[in-house]
């Protein structure tokens, strides 16, 4: 049934526009997903300024694009419309890129995209954005300024946020917090007895694979099954060339929690396969208890990283030591 749907109470749902008005239900899984974050009172209502999803509906190559803020979606569509031939500017307001992310595989991303971007402005924001004849005028404040001040198209990437607005939940009884997400228990139950809620509605990590997970758990919960969500490691992907990916701590996240730890790198330049394919800016990191050799992370950067990160998720999974992985027989060495 398709149309903005709304709770009327915590037994039934209405349903603007559909061919059906209005659902009485049993239980009901709210997975309502998240949305592009504008800039408030900079961004304008142009089709020259673009989002994270309408920034996919490619119509034409711009000769110059902006991208506002450095993350995973800023930098993927950066490539993509880069390797289009579109000279891309990104402008980020923290001083690195990826926040978040390890700058040790950061490095081998950033190396290839200082080539590839005709500039990448740390420690800068937009404070204005103007259309005008053949584009948009945009104002910036920082000490790493670009030069230039008008592009054809400027995509916003700036984070998302979750669509929990209008669902009429407090008439359902469902609760969120203050930067909108539904609470939820254990099990994904909502403040409404009836009511669950799964994916980027809830929270972080809004992944795709996560949610998917979590709508899993719920299926088996209310089929009887005992069953719960408790996942040591959910892999995360950023897939820019060379793709990034991490599961289990990061070294930040380790050094946060004062945990005695130690590093093992190894640089894809070690790798008959890497040279091969004419591809070593990569890296493997594994971070593991330095009295007990358990696996506590694991970071890749390279090309299929968001394949190979599997093998890291199913180590930190099943407790795996630096002994397991170091003695396992791979099919290439």
């Amino acid at each position: 049934v398709q149309g903005p749907a709304r709770f009327e109470d915590g037994k039934h749902v209405a349903i603007e526009g559909g061919s059906i008005p209005r659902i009485k239900f049993k239980r009901a899984i709210i997975a309502t997903g998240s949305r592009s974050i504008e800039l408030k009172g900079i961004q304008i209502d142009s089709p020259r300024v673009l989002t994270s999803r309408t920034a996919l509906q490619l119509e034409d190559i711009p000769k110059t694009l902006l991208v506002i803020g450095g993350g995973y979606i800023g930098l993927e569509l950066g490539q993509v419309y880069a390797g289009f031939g579109s000279k891309v500017t990104v402008v980020e307001m923290t001083p690195g890129l990826l926040p978040g992310v390890d700058r040790d595989l950061l490095r081998p991303l950033l190396k290839r995209l200082e080539t590839e971007f005709d500039a990448i402005c740390l420690d800068t924001k937009v404070i204005s954005m103007k259309e005008v004849k053949g584009g948009i005028e945009v104002g910036f404040e920082g000490k790493n300024a670009p030069k230039s001040t008008k592009f054809d198209k400027v995509l916003v990437c700036v984070g998302r946020r979750p669509n929990s607005r209008d669902l009429g939940l407090e008439k359902a009884g469902v609760t969120i917090d203050e930067r909108g997400f539904i609470k939820v228990d254990a099990g994904f139950k909502t403040t409404a007895p009836k009511i669950y809620a799964i994916g980027d509605v809830i929270g972080n990590p809004m992944l795709a694979h996560k949610a998917m997970h979590e709508g899993t758990v719920v299926a088996d919960l209310l089929a009887g099954k005992d069953v719960v969500f408790e996942p040591r490691a959910i892999p995360a992907v950023v897939f820019t060339d060379p793709v990034i990916a991490w599961a289990g701590l990061t070294e930040a996240e380790a050094k946060e929690k004062k945990l005695d730890f130690v590093i093992r790198k190894m640089p894809w330049s070690a790798s008959g396969r890497a040279v091969a394919l004419g591809r070593t800016d990569g890296v493997t990191k594994l971070i593991l208890d330095k009295s007990t050799q358990r696996l506590l992370g694991i970071g890749l950067t390279g090309p299929h990283a968001g394949e190979m990160i599997s093998e890291g998720v199913l180590a930190l999974e099943m407790g795996a030591v630096a002994y397991d992985l170091a003695t396992m027989i791979h099919p290439h060495p």
